[in-house]
């Protein structure tokens, strides 16, 4: 094994499907208006996948991109990790469906199941991986197909969720730069306040429990609320604190994008200027383990992010879950590595 090394994000990739859902459309199907969604959320559309498109297809697509702007091949990856809720099928993983369509014959590959914290504690594993020396390419693509397990007749859920995929490339950047710090947290006694009850071993899949629409999402939002508020405050500061880098430092934030709400009462507690949170909610919704790394990418490629700026990623999910991290940005490549 080689010594530690420092290890960064080296290339980011997003997709989302072309199908946008308004809010002026869910208009049409539940009991709802435009004005009401967006003052409680800040949400005004989202993307829905095609019935012919699964999670691994939007996976596909983000993980190119990330691997095409760092012109990495994918016989080159070591590893691949798929965060997600929604994956093709039980098993086999997303993350081996995915490495079977890029043909990146070499790397081992695995799911992560953390919710909306699903990306970050996927970078959080790939890191461990590549500071030890064991590998020196990890891909990390969180994605969701979240339409597939909304019911479109509860208008309390089915105005928030939407479908997209985001890639990072994980890999050594020089010292100093790359993720300074991480924070990772779990409350499983939340864990009933947002589930997909049915479909697993408690409750195997029935013409009961698909009658009683237990294969959808089901979230207490206001319980919810007031967890996500809580330790999205928590979970940046104690990046912060490991890091040695204060609130002031703060470049950019890239929060889990649920509501605009939460978000706004994180850029409160840290005195952020807008310019320095990125949000897309707005077009996208909630996207659950994609929501971070397709924000981080339309910011890098809206060239929001430069070298040597410290970047904060910070979200939260079911399980309950919660998560951070804190890096100095830098995609340039370690000197004597053939990238």
């Amino acid at each position: 094994m080689n010594a530690k090394r420092s290890v960064g994000i080296l290339a980011t990739g997003s997709y989302t499907p072309d199908r946008v859902l308004t809010n002026f459309d869910l208009e049409k199907m539940v009991d709802t208006s435009d004005e009401w969604i967006v003052s409680r959320t800040g949400i005004r559309e989202r993307r829905i996948s095609s019935s012919e498109q699964a999670s691994s297809d939007l996976a596909f697509e983000a993980a190119k991109r990330a691997l095409e702007k760092a012109n990495i091949s994918a016989e080159q990856l070591d590893m691949i990790i798929v965060a997600t809720v929604t994956p093709d099928m039980m098993f086999p993983s997303t993350a081996c469906i995915l490495q079977e369509k890029l043909g990146a014959k070499r790397a081992a590959a695995l799911d992560v199941s953390a919710a909306c914290t699903g990306f970050l504690y996927g970078i959080t594993t790939a890191t461990q991986f590549i500071t030890t020396g064991m590998y020196k390419y990890v891909l990390v693509v969180g994605v969701e197909t979240l339409s597939k397990i909304t019911n479109y007749k509860d208008r309390n859920t089915c105005v928030l969720f939407g479908d997209g995929a985001g890639a990072a490339l994980i890999g050594e950047v020089n010292e100093g730069f790359g993720f300074q710090s991480f924070e990772l947290g779990a409350d499983g006694s939340g864990g009933p306040l947002l589930c997909q009850p049915a479909g697993g071993s408690r409750i195997p899949a029935s013409s009961e429990s698909v009658e009683n629409n237990l294969h959808y999402l089901s979230m207490a939002g206001g319980e919810v609320f007031k967890f996500a508020v809580r330790v999205m405050n928590s979970a940046t500061e104690a990046v912060l604190t490991k890091a040695g880098i204060t609130k002031e430092e703060i470049d950019l934030l890239v929060p889990h994008q649920a509501n605009k709400r939460i978000i706004d009462a994180a850029v409160q507690r840290f005195g952020l200027s807008e310019e320095k949170v990125a949000i897309n909610l707005d077009r996208y919704g909630n996207m659950s383990s994609a929501s971070i790394p397709v924000a981080l990418d339309e910011a890098v490629q809206a060239g929001r992010v430069k070298e040597g700026d410290h970047i904060v990623l910070v979200g939260f999910g079911g399980g309950l879950t919660w998560g951070a991290s804190l890096l100095k940005w830098s995609t340039t490549p370690v000197e004597g590595s053939e990238q």
